[in-house]
C-alpha cells in the first residue's frame, strides 16, 4: 500500500464501510428528521440516533466480540467517525463511552468491568461524562485537588469537576482523583481513575448555559461519594498514565478538524461551480488546509492502531486543527458574501461563531499543548 493509499483510509473494506455509513445517514435523516449541526459530537444529543446507530453496527466497533462490538480496528471507527461528523448527525448521546471509556475499559479495566459496561456502550446505551477539568486543573490536570480516600471496601471522593460534557445525562463518570499525598517532585504521581455512578448519594450536577443558550456542560460536585473498589479504572496509582493515554484518542480525532465541516462544504456547494478566481483561491485554501490536517489526523489514527505511542502528534492534530476550525468559521464568513441566497447557512454560520472560541480550549488549551509538543520534539 503506497502512502498516499494509506492516507486516504479506503483500504481493504474500509471503502464499503464508508459508503455503508453514507446510505444509513441518508436513510436514517430522511425517516427521522433530524438536522446537522455545528459541533454534533459535543452538542447534538439524539439517544435514539445513537441506538439506531449502534444497531445497524456503528458504535462499539473496536469492542471484541466477546463484548458484544464487533472486534474491527480502530480505523474502522475512524471512518464511521469520520462520515458522521462530516454530516453533522446526532452523535453526542454515545460519544464520550465509544470514543474514550471503551478503549480504557479495554486497556486497564478489570473482567467483571468490562463484561458490565462494555455490551451497553457497544449497544449505544451507556452514556458516560470525563471528569478530568477542574476549576484550578483545566490543561494543567497535575494541579487536580478532587481526592479519594481510602475506606473498608472502597473509597471516599470529594472535589468538583467542570465542563462536564453531557453529564446531566450520562449514568457514570471517568473521574481523575488524587489518591495519595502530592509530591511536588513528582506532580503526575499519586493519581488514579474511577467509574463513578452520576446518580450516586453525594453527587450534585449544576448546569453551565452556554451563549447561545444550550446545556451541554456542567460542574459535577462528589461531597463524600463512595466507590467500591471494583470501580477503580485500572491500578490505584497509575491514573496519570492511564489519562495520558486517553488523550491521544481524544485528542486526535476527526472531530479536531470537522466540527464545522457542514459549514465548510454548505458554503462550497453554495458557491456552485462558477466563482472567480479570489473566490476559488480562498476554497482551494480552505480544503488544501483541511486535506493536510485529515492526513495527519489518519496517520495518527494508525499509529493508535498499532499500538505505538502518539502523544506528541496527537497534540498537534489537536493544535492545528483546532486552531483551522476557528478560522474557518471567519473564511466561510467571507465567502458567503459572494452567495446570493444562502438560505440557512447564515444560522449555522451564527452558531459556529458562538462555538468557535471553545473549540482550542478543550482537550486542552492549545498554549499548553504546545508544550506537550515541544517537549516531545525534545526541546528544552
Amino acid at each position: 500500500m503506497s502512502e498516499f493509499e494509506a492516507l486516504c483510509a479506503n483500504d481493504g473494506d474500509l471503502a464499503e464501510l464508508r459508503a455503508s455509513v453514507r446510505r444509513f445517514i441518508t436513510s436514517d435523516r430522511a425517516a427521522h428528521g433530524w438536522e446537522p449541526q455545528i459541533d454534533s459530537w459535543l452538542t447534538s444529543w439524539d439517544a435514539g440516533f445513537s441506538e439506531r446507530l449502534a444497531d445497524a453496527g456503528y458504535v462499539g466497533l473496536t469492542i471484541p466480540s466477546e463484548y458484544g462490538g464487533h472486534g474491527q480496528g480502530f480505523l474502522h471507527r475512524y471512518v464511521v467517525t469520520e462520515e458522521l461528523l462530516g454530516q453533522g448527525a446526532p452523535v453526542a448521546a454515545h460519544w464520550f463511552a465509544d470514543r474514550q471509556v471503551a478503549p480504557s475499559l479495554l486497556s486497564y479495566g478489570s473482567e467483571e468491568q468490562r463484561r458490565r459496561l462494555l455490551p451497553q456502550i457497544a449497544a449505544g446505551r451507556l452514556y458516560s461524562a470525563i471528569g478530568m477539568s477542574e476549576h484550578g486543573a483545566g490543561s494543567d490536570l497535575a494541579a487536580t485537588a478532587t481526592r479519594a480516600t481510602r475506606t473498608d471496601g472502597g473509597w471516599v471522593l470529594n472535589g468538583t469537576k467542570v465542563w462536564t460534557s453531557g453529564g446531566h445525562r450520562a449514568h457514570v463518570a471517568i473521574v481523575l482523583a488524587r489518591t495519595s499525598p502530592l509530591d511536588p517532585e513528582h506532580r503526575h504521581a499519586g493519581f488514579s481513575q474511577f467509574i463513578v455512578a452520576l446518580d450516586s448519594p453525594g453527587v450534585t450536577i449544576s448546569p453551565i448555559v452556554t451563549l447561545d443558550g444550550h446545556h451541554h456542560f456542567n460542574e459535577v460536585t462528589f461531597a463524600e461519594v463512595r466507590v467500591g473498589d471494583g470501580d477503580v479504572l485500572g491500578q490505584v496509582g497509575d491514573g496519570w498514565h492511564q489519562v495520558t493515554a486517553e488523550l491521544g484518542f481524544e485528542r486526535s480525532g476527526p472531530e479536531r478538524i470537522l466540527s464545522t465541516a457542514i459549514l465548510i462544504f454548505g458554503v462550497i456547494r453554495a458557491l456552485g461551480p462558477d466563482v472567480d478566481d479570489r473566490t476559488a483561491t480562498a476554497v482551494g485554501d480552505l480544503l488544501g488546509r483541511a486535506m493536510s490536517l485529515r492526513q495527519l489526523s489518519v496517520a495518527v489514527a494508525r499509529d493508535l492502531a498499532a499500538g505505538r505511542d502518539a502523544a506528541t502528534r496527537a497534540a498537534l492534530v489537536k493544535d492545528l486543527g483546532t486552531r483551522f476550525e476557528q478560522e474557518s468559521v471567519e473564511l466561510c464568513a467571507d465567502l458567503l458574501e459572494s452567495v446570493d441566497d444562502p438560505g440557512g447557512l447564515r444560522a449555522v454560520l451564527d452558531t459556529a461563531r458562538l462555538h468557535s472560541p471553545m473549540f482550542t480550549l478543550r482537550g486542552g488549551t492549545n498554549e499548553v499543548l504546545r508544550g506537550v509538543i515541544a517537549r516531545g520534539l525534545g526541546v528544552r
